[in-house]
């Protein structure tokens, strides 16, 4: 049995956090370059390039690359054979706590839902736990912008709705979003499980790089089918147009009751934050 002390997973979220906020994935960036260069419109070449410009600048100077510095999600896969010494959701939190202060990030989670006092920390954070093989701890931490998480739509369909009911879907989301989420977007799409899990797959599958495929041949070719469907309607870089709506649609999927289809549709706007690191 290894054993991870507490103070160790703090010291970790807490530099994850300030990471994840001040420089943008390599698989983000290779995606708004690559739009940039097959981008037929000025308008929609200009914003892109002004994204590039501020997501630089956000890394040289290591400050945050967009206002909202999201809610700390935390993806972590727990080892079997790890034993934490210490309280392991305290530690993740204070990890939030330590890297929003020291970062100087914005802090936006509130005590209560209707009462809105700010927690001052931006804690709590929203913790995914999952127990795995192995003696190590894998944390994912994503922080996730309300622009974008706003605009998210879960929609339990029929199983005779079938994939036409499931693209259908995803497109109504993605244009009813339309500028809210600061396009071009990342699309996490859940498919299955019940109305808990459905959600929690849409979110898990924006952790995943942007140039990734699902494994499975069949949902690969639904992702591309995605992906370019929501870029034909033309909502374009921050809803002015143009053919660089979504960067990437990624889906994933888990058995389900055969009374159901449901169905999640996450989205992330261009600054899809994810930073990982083993312990």
């Amino acid at each position: 049995m290894r054993e991870i002390s507490a103070e160790q997973i703090t010291k970790t979220v807490k530099k994850l956090c300030i990471e994840a906020n001040c420089r943008l994935p390599q698989d983000i960036k290779c995606s708004i370059e690559q739009s940039l260069e097959s981008e037929p419109f000025d308008t929609a070449k200009g914003i892109l390039s002004k994204i590039i410009e501020n997501y630089n600048i956000a890394e040289n100077e290591y400050k945050p690359i967009c206002q909202d510095t999201g809610a700390a999600c935390v993806f972590i896969n727990i080892g079997q054979d790890v034993h934490v010494i210490g309280n392991l959701t305290e530690a993740i939190n204070e990890g939030v706590r330590q890297g929003y202060k020291d970062g100087f990030l914005r802090k936006s989670m509130v005590k209560d839902p209707l009462h809105r006092e700010n927690t001052k920390d931006n804690t709590p954070a929203m913790i995914y736990y999952d127990i795995v093989e192995g003696d190590k701890i894998d944390i994912t931490l994503a922080p996730k912008g309300f622009g974008s998480e706003n605009m998210s739509r879960i929609k339990m369909l029929k199983p005779s709705d079938g994939v036409e009911g499931v693209i259908d879907f995803v497109l109504q989301t993605v244009e009813l979003a339309g500028s809210n989420p600061c396009p071009p977007i990342v699309v996490g799409v859940g498919i299955g499980g019940t109305f808990d899990k459905c959600a929690y797959l849409a979110k898990k599958a924006l952790t995943r790089s942007a140039d990734s495929e699902n494994p499975n041949p069949y949902y690969g070719e639904l992702e591309k089918t995605l992906l370019e469907k929501i870029n034909k309607l033309g909502i374009g870089p921050q809803g002015f147009g143009g053919k660089t709506t979504a960067l990437a649609v990624n889906i994933e999927t888990m058995p389900t009751h055969i009374a159901g289809l449901p169905v999640a549709v996450n989205i992330n706007c261009h600054v899809t934050r994810h930073v990982r690191e083993v312990i």
